[in-house]
């Protein structure tokens, strides 16, 4: 389905799936791949394992074509929030429009922070729900590694299958530890996982896990770590910081030219760490939750 924004000669698609919206859009991701990195995984997630992969909706994608040209895209899988492209405040305005229009019901968005902002503020205006901060986060490139010096006692290794429960468990502390549902489903994410050997662990001498971090799948030339998680009563002694020195080292290893990875910019320590681990800044993003107007308390004459 195509619309017109009247005001200039972009137009908004709508693609139908996962296909269709890489043939309009999978050039424009590529070709800023760390701004697009969540973009890139999600399709490649949803191409891969289908499109009820992060919940029993219908994946919603668009495509913002400006003379021919692909300048902005978005996606969606329900339940989850609007994940968007770099957008102008007009781009923003409009595209806040057209789905209002089409009755669609947000979260909440997660964008660059210049775009989150523009977004979060149209739709407000156009719908009239009230939206909040949820979260402030900063996108790091690697550029050397620096492996921590000394290590903590033990050693890393590669996930498999029959680490499935400690997997599909630390995968839901993780989740609630940020703040979130788990966006897939715990046992699938696991599975998935210790397959690909995506998931590094760090254990001490007795064999004993005690942190893991994860790598996203290599696409466009990226791969992000994810899913760094120790246990509350085992943080402070190295192990996150060396489970991502080596998840990282893997990434790049099986042929990633760019390491990614997002921190919550309300927790130093975690931004700390990666910048000494040779992480270096290249955006920053906000994550908005859309809720219901705030109600009226305000008394009325003759009340």
């Amino acid at each position: 389905m195509d619309t017109d924004d009247t005001t200039d000669t972009a137009r908004w698609r709508f693609p139908e799936d996962t296909d269709a919206f890489l043939t309009r859009a999978g050039s424009f991701l590529r070709s800023h791949a760390a701004l697009h990195t969540l973009l890139l995984t999600i399709t490649r997630t949803l191409r891969t394992h289908g499109p009820h992969t992060y919940g029993d909706g219908t994946p919603e994608f668009g495509v913002l074509a400006r003379d021919g040209s692909v300048t902005a895209a978005f996606l969606r899988t329900p339940p989850h929030r609007l994940q968007l492209t770099r957008l102008t405040e007009r781009e923003a305005d409009t595209l806040a429009a057209r789905l209002a229009g089409l009755g669609r019901a947000l979260p909440g968005v997660q964008a660059e922070q210049g775009t989150a902002a523009a977004f979060a503020d149209a739709w407000c205006r156009r719908t009239g729900a009230c939206a909040t901060v949820h979260e402030r986060q900063r996108l790091y490139r690697l550029g050397e590694l620096t492996v921590p010096s000394p290590a903590p006692p033990g050693r890393s290794r590669t996930a498999g299958p029959a680490d499935h429960e400690q997997l599909a468990a630390w995968y839901r502390d993780f989740c609630a530890a940020v703040g979130q549902t788990p966006p897939q489903d715990p046992d699938g994410w696991a599975d998935t996982r210790a397959a690909a050997g995506e998931v590094v662990l760090w254990e001490v001498p007795d064999g004993t896990p005690v942190a893991m971090a994860c790598r996203s799948p290599i696409v466009a030339g990226q791969s992000r770590v994810v899913g760094v998680y120790t246990p509350p009563e085992l943080r402070g002694r190295g192990y996150a910081g060396a489970s991502t020195a080596e998840v990282s080292r893997a990434a790049a290893a099986r042929g990633a030219e760019e390491v990614l990875l997002f921190t919550d910019l309300a927790n130093p320590t975690s931004n700390g760490l990666y910048q000494r681990l040779g992480y270096r800044p290249v955006a920053d993003f906000t994550v908005y939750d859309f809720g219901a107007p705030a109600p009226d308390t305000t008394e009325r004459a003759g009340a």
